[in-house]
């Protein structure tokens, strides 16, 4: 698996190439941290995911795997949801990124 350090800054960077707006709001451990993305809908929603249960997660390769937490919430409900995650896990990153419509680009557990 790649040090969260060097994820989080290739996934920061990909979004910021293809023009959304995308920013660590939040390092945490640079080897092993977990990774919480945040995407601002720009129109008063937000969706968080976050990572996937190890026992959910198939042996296929993937670097990081993904579960929706919640899909265009407020984003009041988000950050309370990070701030609790922060009580437990305080290595735990947080990305921003503002996308009016579209994928994120993250390996997502099928509803």
């Amino acid at each position: 698996m790649l040090r969260t350090d060097i994820w989080t800054g290739a996934f920061v960077r990909r979004h910021n190439d293809l023009g959304h707006m995308c920013v660590v709001a939040r390092r945490g451990d640079p080897v092993a941290g977990q990774v919480f993305v945040v995407v601002d809908h720009l129109d008063g929603t937000a969706s968080l995911f976050t990572p996937a249960p190890a026992a959910a997660r198939t042996d296929d390769g993937a670097d990081r795997v993904f579960q929706l937490r919640f899909e265009r919430v407020e984003l009041q409900r988000v950050d309370e949801r990070i701030a609790q995650e922060q009580r437990f896990d305080p290595d735990l990153w947080v990305l921003a990124l503002e996308l009016r419509n579209g994928e994120p680009g993250l390996n997502v557990l099928p509803q």
